[in-house]
């Protein structure tokens, strides 16, 4: 998360779906400005995670789309643009989760 809001990512949230998922432990959502942002995020958080060895299961998405998605395991990154964020609505869809840090 705090590699995603290092890029100027904003309204980062951190969510403890063990309660209501049996495939992820946690979600990470964060919101970019503009593509151009969404990509540099997603492009920093790959690679200080691979410099300490963390590797990334699945990638989807792209800058394009307006969402960007990086899955490790029990931990999956979403890097939105805010109308695709809005679109999609993970918080509500996911509402049975604890949230863990919200910085906006």
């Amino acid at each position: 998360m705090d590699l995603a809001v290092g890029k100027l990512g904003e309204d980062a949230l951190l969510l403890d779906v063990r309660p209501v998922s049996a495939m992820f432990d946690y979600f990470v959502i964060c919101s970019g400005t503009s593509e151009r942002q969404i990509q540099a995020i997603s492009d920093e958080v790959l690679r200080k995670l691979r410099e300490t060895g963390v590797r990334t299961l699945h990638v989807e998405g792209t800058a394009a789309s307006g969402w960007i998605l990086l899955d490790y395991g029990t931990v999956v990154l979403h890097v939105f643009l805010p109308s695709t964020r809005r679109h999609y609505n993970l918080e509500q869809l996911w509402k049975d989760a604890r949230t863990v840090v919200r910085m906006l």
